[in-house]
């Protein structure tokens, strides 16, 4: 998952369901392709994202489906909800754009959907967006996040040439979640249990730090990405250019009052 701000300004897509894959317990894989697939614009981030749009059962939409045209014309209520989902891969010539839900039981929106998904099921996306890949500027590379993450690290060791130090650090539930990741750089995965208590922050404070320029990718529950920033911009001196982080949850919230809270920190911000 990555997070990004609501946008419309463009008609959904309208993909098919074409598998769908339990890569771990609680990680399930949709395989969506079909017609819609052809306006697809692939973009050259490793983090690229989309939003999954999620309609109002019983409301009838206008067509083409965009949210802009929806929040003009209808009442808030009958405004689908999005979430935010990073692109695990796309592949143009066999028509596949795959994305990896997090499935923690019945609870949410968007993982009891992916869990019930089958064959044939319509999934509404806008965009895609994306702010980062790895860089060649970069003497090293860094990435600390949890399962909300794994998909961006995922795609970003495999775009890593030969060779090119890397360290990435991710905690997910327990061993049962740990995926094999896949890259011809010169990478340490770091793997923490959240049943263990594995603490990302701390994990990322006591690796060696290697000379040269590193480019960080930290994105995942707000708590350690906070305390990883000022780790990073203060301590470390990482450059903000070569920073990319970002909270896409918060422990004990919800995604509404999540994008709320961001919302007011940072009009808060701006005020200061």
């Amino acid at each position: 998952m990555a997070e990004a701000p609501a946008r419309g300004g463009r008609a959904a897509a309208r993909l098919e369901v074409l598998r769908t894959e339990r890569l771990t317990p609680h990680m399930i894989r949709i395989v969506a392709g079909g017609e819609g697939l052809r306006d697809f614009q692939p973009n050259a981030f490793t983090d690229a994202y989309v939003k999954v749009i999620f309609t109002v059962p019983g409301v009838r939409y206008p067509e083409p489906f965009d949210v802009r045209v929806i929040r003009a014309e209808l009442p808030r209520e009958h405004w689908p909800r999005m979430r935010t989902y990073t692109v695990r891969s796309y592949d143009e010539q066999a028509g596949e754009l795959v994305f990896d839900f997090v499935h923690h039981g019945d609870e949410g929106l968007a993982g009891p959907w992916a869990a019930r998904a089958k064959p044939g099921d319509e999934l509404l996306i806008s965009g895609p967006g994306g702010a980062y890949a790895p860089g060649t500027e970069a003497d090293w590379h860094l990435f600390a996040g949890d399962e909300s993450a794994l998909p961006a690290i995922a795609a970003s060791l495999e775009a890593l040439p030969a060779g090119v130090p890397a360290h990435a650090v991710i905690l997910v539930e327990n061993a049962a979640e740990e995926q094999p990741l896949v890259t011809k750089a010169d990478a340490r995965i770091t793997w923490l249990h959240r049943s263990a208590g594995g603490d990302v922050a701390a994990a990322v404070r006591a690796l060696p730090w290697p000379d040269g320029v590193v480019q960080a990718f930290v994105h995942g529950e707000a708590g350690f990405v906070r305390e990883l920033r000022r780790y990073l911009l203060d301590e470390r001196g990482v450059r903000r250019d070569l920073l990319s982080i970002s909270g896409y949850w918060r422990a004990g919230k919800d995604d509404e009052a999540w994008r709320e809270e961001k919302a007011a920190e940072r009009a808060r911000e701006q005020n200061a």
